[in-house]
């Protein structure tokens, strides 16, 4: 597969998941939602790896590890919100939950453009 056709996948991919996000928000499904926004950050992490690095992070351990490594402040905001998405595996999420991920959509892309 070439570089440019796996860079518009993840960006698909991103947009699809945030939608997603949205579209769960509206409807008041906010665990749903958290995954999806954090999903839609992952994604964009991986699209700003694949981009600097030419590689993709097979699990959350690797994506991590390489935003260590390469992109610290990226590494520093999806730590914290690493916790929040995982919650939403078992407890019930509120709606400020929901929105502090989408508003981090904004925050890394705004990291990644440094």
């Amino acid at each position: 597969m070439e570089a440019e056709d796996i860079e518009n996948d993840l960006l698909l991919n991103f947009e699809d998941f945030l939608v997603s996000g949205d579209d769960d928000l509206i409807k008041k499904r906010y665990n749903p939602a958290v995954s999806s926004y954090f999903k839609a950050l992952a994604i964009l992490c991986d699209l700003n790896i694949y981009k600097g690095l030419r590689i993709l992070p097979k699990n959350h351990s690797e994506r991590f590890s390489i935003l260590k490594s390469n992109f610290p402040k990226a590494y520093s905001l999806m730590s914290k919100l690493f916790r929040k998405y995982t919650e939403s595996y078992d407890l019930r999420m509120e709606r400020k939950d929901a929105l502090m991920l989408k508003e981090n959509v904004k925050k890394l892309k705004d990291i990644f453009q440094d």
